[in-house]
């Protein structure tokens, strides 16, 4: 038997005729999942010694391995001329790793990828990037939120407009406001969690399709890698890329909420609302108009949104319509969801430097608050503490409204003859009886508006990061 081989393709010994180049070209994959190339050392590393207790490898096969291994590892960051050089014809980043070994140590190098498939390594591969990915998104979520939280308490006793249908509607704290976008984010950190551990599975032992057929110790592979469990069908493992939509769909909605957050900011700057001054790091200008300060970052951030959810469709309309077991159409997986992770980690970290350097007009937001309009469903409140049914409570403040619009005056200034002329249970000095302090007061269920409910929930996110719930990640 010889050491001899003519064709360092992964699968050439099927063929007589080289393949077309176009095509060759084409079905490439080094060029993105390169990004893969420590997940595959420490795959790699977990094989080989896998092989030692069932025959294959040598305790000192194993340690000469091992220490080739490495040496790519560090030559790969290290020296760039040496990487496109052993790169040059590689396939993937399992084709570059072989053809780094076999150079290191001759046909030696062969011998590793014994019982096993390039279908469970780069499902490996990419469930070990995805839960380092969301332990650094996490990461990025904490600091958006940690800005939320010094916000809320420097702005505490802020009154603002609250909006709904973006039009004004009550009085609520700027902290509350504050406050319910990072609710939001914080949902994300808890399915960011969810979609790590749904990743945190390991596929090596699965061969192909049908599994491995030398008696392979999948767990302890598993546990070399850091994952806490192996996967359970050796078919469905190879060709599993529900973490992968799990994390996209993550992602996708970190995008969204940061959407909203970068549309409510771009309002809240321009001059029909005023509550925001833009920080000059985070804004830019015109190339034509000398006056003009643009959100910028926040418009960018919007508009990023949708790449992140192209790429949550790419993916499902890809696996849509696969057959059962590995298709290469897979090979399409990363690519997108590799982009998405590095704008949604880029978004994060412009997001959070924007709010954090962000200046609030309080003047302006405590003047929009005191539109006397806002107070209106406090005077129904009132009346129905009066004992009038809340409904007919409601039909008789809409008529006041309706008066003062008549009369063009604010509605707390209607005098006692235009309100009894509405109804004998508008008693004098009922329009004078609300402010914007006793309307926020009001508000003090848990998770409203109310000063002493809005510095509980502040306490509370203060608690929940300081328990700093981060995943540390996989062993990359």
């Amino acid at each position: 038997m010889t050491n001899e081989r003519k064709d360092d393709r992964l699968w050439g010994g099927r063929f007589d005729r080289e393949p077309n180049a176009q095509f060759d070209a084409f079905q490439r994959s080094l060029a993105f999942d390169h990004r893969l190339l420590p997940y595959e050392i420490a795959v790699d590393r977990a094989w080989a010694k896998a092989l030692e207790p069932v025959g294959i490898f040598t305790a000192s096969e194993v340690k000469q391995t091992l220490a080739a291994l490495d040496k790519i590892a560090e030559r790969a960051k290290a020296d760039s001329a040496w990487f496109e050089k052993t790169a040059a014809g590689a396939e993937d980043v399992h084709h570059f790793v072989e053809k780094a070994l076999v150079e290191e140590l001759g046909p030696l190098g062969w011998k590793l990828h014994t019982g096993r498939s390039r279908n469970e390594l780069v499902a490996a591969d990419f469930r070990l990037f995805v839960i380092n990915a969301a332990a650094e998104i996490q990461r990025g979520l904490e600091a958006l939120l940690n800005a939320f939280l010094q916000q809320a308490k420097s702005n505490l006793n802020v009154p603002m407009p609250g909006m709904t249908h973006l039009q004004h509607a009550q009085p609520i704290l700027l902290s509350h406001f504050l406050l319910a976008h990072a609710e939001a984010f914080t949902r994300d950190v808890t399915r960011l969690q969810h979609a790590a551990a749904s990743a945190d599975a390991c596929p090596m032992g699965s061969g192909a399709l049908a599994g491995n057929s030398f008696a392979i110790d999948r767990h302890a592979i598993a546990r070399e890698l850091g994952f806490s469990r192996i996967t359970a069908n050796s078919l469905d493992a190879v060709s599993d890329r529900d973490f992968a939509l799990d994390y996209l769909f993550v992602l996708t909605g970190i995008a969204t909420h940061l959407s909203r957050l970068a549309e409510d900011f771009v309002l809240f700057a321009s001059q029909e609302f005023s509550y925001v001054i833009l920080p000059d790091e985070y804004s830019t200008g015109s190339s034509l108009m000398p006056q003009k300060k643009n959100p910028d970052a926040w418009e960018l951030i919007r508009g990023k949104s949708g790449r992140i959810t192209g790429a949550l469709v790419a993916l499902l309309t890809t696996l849509k319509g696969l057959p059962t077991g590995y298709q290469r159409d897979l090979q399409e997986d990363k690519e997108a969801l590799f982009a998405a992770h590095d704008q949604v980690a880029d978004m994060l970290a412009v997001a959070t430097g924007a709010l954090g350097s962000t200046k609030f007009n309080p003047d302006r937001l405590r003047a929009a608050a005191s539109n006397p309009a806002l107070l209106a469903t406090e005077a129904a409140d009132y009346l129905v503490r009066k004992g009038l049914p809340f409904r007919q409570a409601h039909d008789l403040v809409g008529k006041v409204l309706r008066e003062a619009e008549k009369q063009n005056v604010a509605w707390t200034a209607l005098p006692i003859d235009a309100l009894k002329a509405i109804s004998s249970a508008l008693e004098a000095g009922f329009a004078k009886s609300f402010s914007v302090e006793e309307a926020l007061a009001a508000k003090k269920v848990p998770g409203g508006t109310a000063p002493e409910s809005v510095r509980a929930a502040i306490a509370d996110l203060e608690t929940r990061l300081n328990k700093k719930v981060s995943k540390t990640g996989a062993k990359p």
